[in-house]
């Protein structure tokens, strides 16, 4: 099994998927499991040890429930790599309720000479999706399409 991975507020694991790629993340709110999520994303596209938090970012999505807020942050959070090579290492939500979140991701774009190239996440999917609060403690699993 892998260890867990901590960033700054919890925690995520990459999950073995075959076909797929996914991770889960820990947090002791969703706001947390969100941040945990991102991170857990973007470390499967590069090592974000070595992404410097040179620009930010403001992100806002919505949707009608919190299991299509998650994969909705992270599509537009794939969008904004794909686009514009941006890649997040510093996240903080200012806003996170039902059926929003507005965020702001610090990071920059990505440089294939300083940057490891790990998986070309295509988005992420609705497939064995999963948010729940057990023990105090707040869990996702997400897979991604790559």
């Amino acid at each position: 099994m892998i260890a867990l991975l901590m960033s700054n507020k919890g925690s995520y694991e990459p999950m073995d998927i075959s076909g797929d790629a996914g991770i889960r993340a820990v947090g002791k709110d969703l706001k947390e499991v969100f941040i945990n999520a991102a991170l857990g994303m973007y470390s499967l596209i590069t090592d974000i040890a070595l992404v410097e938090e040179k620009k930010e970012m403001s992100v806002t999505v919505t949707s009608s429930s919190s299991d299509g807020l998650l994969v909705a942050w992270l599509n537009e959070l794939i969008f904004q790599f794909d686009t514009y090579g941006f890649t997040g290492k510093g996240i903080s939500i200012n806003e996170l309720n039902g059926n929003r979140v507005n965020a702001t991701v610090r990071g920059e774009d990505f440089d294939p000479g300083r940057h490891e190239k790990g998986l070309l996440i295509k988005a992420a999917t609705y497939h064995n999706l999963k948010i729940e609060k057990k023990d105090g403690l707040w869990s996702a699993e997400i897979v991604f399409d790559i």
